[in-house]
């Protein structure tokens, strides 16, 4: 059975944990609280529900980008696949916890604004096996590039006969 897939949007709770798994892929966790409002329409007064935890995890490429984007206190929405966990304590209490496998987290735009930034996955900017790679410096890129029409730099003035 799969488990619902659920949208929460809540406030980061601490700073993400990164971590780089056995298979080599890159896992990110965190938590995020989720406090729900209510207007008593008698008093016209706000008063906050009970908060509800839920544990964040982000794999891969989602989990590079979150570790570099999202800190404590963000205001985020998380979409992802809901499980529940119960265990005993070593008292013999039992406990509980809800986690979030994350498929895409953004930021509440409700609450301020945001610029993307595309990234390349940091699994894919080293190849060990390759050497690195310099580049080139601006009087090398301009020659590269001066006969080229499809530049998307300054037009190249063609030189009289």
């Amino acid at each position: 059975m799969q488990e619902p897939v659920i949208t929460v949007s809540g406030n980061v709770g601490g700073m993400p944990r990164t971590r780089v798994v056995a298979s080599g892929s890159v896992v990110t966790d965190f938590r995020i609280a989720n406090t729900p409002r209510d207007v008593d329409k008698a008093t016209g007064q706000w008063s906050d529900g009970q908060t509800v935890w839920f544990g964040v995890s982000c794999w891969r490429n989602l989990a590079e980008n979150v570790a570099a984007s999202v800190k404590t206190g963000d205001r985020v929405v998380v979409t992802g696949r809901l499980r529940a966990h119960t265990w005993k304590t070593e008292q013999g209490e039992e406990r509980s916890s809800l986690e979030i496998k994350a498929q895409t987290i953004g930021f509440d735009l409700s609450r301020g604004k945001a610029v993307q930034e595309r990234s390349v996955p940091l699994s894919m900017t080293v190849d060990p096996g390759l050497p690195p790679v310099e580049e080139p410096a601006d009087d090398e890129l301009e020659e590269m590039y001066e006969d080229d029409d499809r530049s998307l730099g300054v037009p190249v003035q063609a030189e009289a006969a």
